[in-house]
C-alpha cells in the first residue's frame, strides 16, 4: 500500500499523540512506555521531511516560513506547560522545524560562501536546543535538500543522522543500565516508511489538510496540559 503526503502527516501526527500521551501516563523504562514512545519517534523526522518537501514544492516560502514561524510562537506556551506545568524558554517541535526551514533557506537561496552557510547552519544548530527534537530537525530537512537529487546519499545522510542521534542517547544510558533510549531506534521506521511506502503524491489539496496540523498542536498540548499537569 502506497501513501500519500497527507496520509503519512496524519500517521505522524497520531504518533505524536501516542508519544505525548505515554510521557504522562506510563514510565519511560516501562514495555508499554518504550512502545508507545518508539512508535512516536516516527513524528519528528517525518515532519523533518515534509518540511524539505515542503519548501521544495510550495509556491511562497516566505509564506510557509512565516506560517511556521507563527505557530512555533503560538505553540510556546502550550509546550512549556506541557512540560512543566509553567511558562519556560522551551519552545515545540514547530520551532525547530523553522530553524531546519531557515538552514534550507540559507543554503538555496543566499549567495554566501559555503564556509558562511556553514556557520549559519551551525547557529541555527545551537539555538535549536531550546526546541523539540534539537539538532536533528535542522539537520534533517537540510541534507534531504541537498540531496534531494541522489536517493541514495538523502537517505544514507538521513541514517547517518539518526545513527548519531540514537548513539548520543542510546550508550550513556545503556552505560547506566537503563533502557531508556532504545525507543530512538523507532526513528528508523521513517527511512522505511518513505522509500517503500511514499508514493511522492501530495493528496487532497483541500486547505483542512494544510491547517490540521498547525492547530492541532497547540491545540492537544493545552488539553493534555490540563489533564495532566495544571489540574
Amino acid at each position: 500500500m502506497k501513501l500519500n503526503r497527507n496520509q503519512i502527516k496524519y500517521l505522524a501526527i497520531l504518533a505524536m499523540l501516542i508519544d505525548h500521551l505515554a510521557w504522562k501516563m506510563f514510565d519511560t523504562a516501562s514495555l508499554v512506555g518504550q512502545i508507545m514512545h518508539f512508535i512516536g519517534r516516527l513524528t519528528g523526522p517525518t515532519m523533518a521531511v515534509m518540511v524539505a518537501e515542503g519548501y521544495i514544492h510550495t509556491r511562497n516560502v516566505k509564506k510557509y516560513a512565516l506560517r511556521l514561524g507563527l505557530f512555533a510562537l503560538i505553540s510556546w506556551i502550550p509546550f512549556s506547560l506541557y512540560e512543566t506545568g509553567t511558562i519556560t524558554y522551551q519552545f515545540g517541535v514547530i520551532y525547530t522545524l523553522f530553524l531546519g526551514l531557515m538552514a534550507i533557506c540559507v543554503w538555496d537561496r543566499t549567495n554566501l560562501p559555503k564556509w558562511a552557510k556553514i556557520v549559519i547552519v551551525v547557529l541555527l544548530c545551537i539555538i535549536s536546543i531550546f526546541g523539540d527534537w534539537p539538532i536533528f530537525d535542522v539537520l534533517w530537512p537540510l541534507f534531504l535538500f541537498i540531496y534531494r537529487d541522489d536517493k541514495k546519499k538523502k537517505w544514507l545522510s538521513f541514517n547517518i543522522i539518526i545513527c548519531v542521534e540514537c548513539g548520543l542517547l542510546i550508550i550513556p544510558t545503556a552505560l547506566s543500565g537503563s533502557p531508556y533510549a532504545l525507543m530512538q531506534l523507532g526513528a528508523f521506521m521513517v527511512p522505511i516508511m518513505f522509500q517503500y511506502f511514499y508514493n511522492g503524491e501530495s493528496g487532497s489539496k483541500h486547505p483542512f489538510h494544510k491547517w490540521f496540523f498547525y492547530i492541532f498542536y497547540p491545540l492537544h498540548l493545552l488539553i493534555l496540559a490540563y489533564i495532566f499537569v495544571l489540574r
